[in-house]
């Protein structure tokens, strides 16, 4: 055992340089050997694109290519098979190692249930609006005799009226009763000729009904500037009018009088 006597300092020297030595090797044997070969150190995949693949098919496709997945969210799409791939993490084309496990979200069998919004009272464009951002669909648009113009009135599904805070899936379409503008009752046309039109256009809201277009043209018949000449519809006769209707009007003069627009 002479070899590890140290009975100089260069015998000492030289045992220090052989432990180094060995340390060294292990150290980058455990490093640059052991590890690579336990971890696939350098052996990565190419993540293949599973959007829009059906979910039966992912296990078979993944384990020939050494990965995984796990399905972390779903969501409904009516225009989708069940079980369509929606979304994927990682991405198509990134590298990742073996054994990895995509993360993925696939469209729903069933729609889910949600609670009907409130659309009547509100405008039609702004239930069409909150119709999108439920998911529901807009079906038909039935104007029916009303003075609140384009204003949802009632709102149903199949037939039935369906109530705020019911219970309804998602993609269900929606009927929409509107409307007109124009009241349900008939009465006689009001005769305004030779009235000042101030007081015509006074008369016309008081019941109900909306100035039209007014039209001026010179006094023929001695007639007073501001003074009503003509109208249409024509009163008499049986003519009737609904509230809401428009109802114009030719007024003797050049132009308005004050108060008269």
């Amino acid at each position: 055992m002479s070899f590890l006597r140290s009975d100089t300092p260069a015998d000492l020297f030289k045992h220090l340089l052989i432990i180094l030595v060995l340390v060294g090797a292990l150290v980058f044997g455990f490093f640059q050997v052991y590890l690579p070969i336990t971890t696939n150190h350098g052996e990565t995949i190419v993540v293949p694109k599973v959007t829009g693949m059906n979910q039966a098919d992912l296990e078979d496709y993944l384990d020939e290519r050494n990965l995984d997945y796990l399905i972390d969210d779903s969501t409904y799409n009516a225009g989708l098979k069940p079980g369509t791939v929606l979304q994927q993490e990682p991405k198509a084309g990134e590298q990742v190692k073996e054994g990895r496990k995509l993360y993925v979200t696939v469209s729903m069998k069933n729609p889910p249930v949600i609670k009907m919004p409130k659309l009547t009272d509100g405008s039609v464009k702004n239930a069409q609006m909150i119709l999108k951002s439920y998911d529901l669909v807009v079906g038909q648009l039935k104007f029916v005799p009303n003075i609140q113009k384009d204003a949802v009135l009632q709102q149903s599904v199949n037939g039935k009226a369906i109530a705020a805070g019911d219970p309804i899936t998602k993609g269900t379409r929606v009927d929409l009763e509107v409307g007109d503008g124009l009241g349900n009752q008939e009465f006689p046309v009001p005769n305004l000729v030779n009235m000042p039109a101030d007081e015509a256009t006074t008369l016309l809201v008081g019941q109900g009904l909306q100035v039209g277009e007014i039209f001026y043209q010179p006094a023929r018949n001695g007639e007073t500037d501001g003074t009503v000449v003509k109208q249409r519809p024509v009163p008499g006769a049986g003519s009737t009018i609904r509230m809401g209707q428009l109802v114009d009007l030719w007024v003797a003069g050049s132009g308005p009088l004050k108060g008269v627009e």
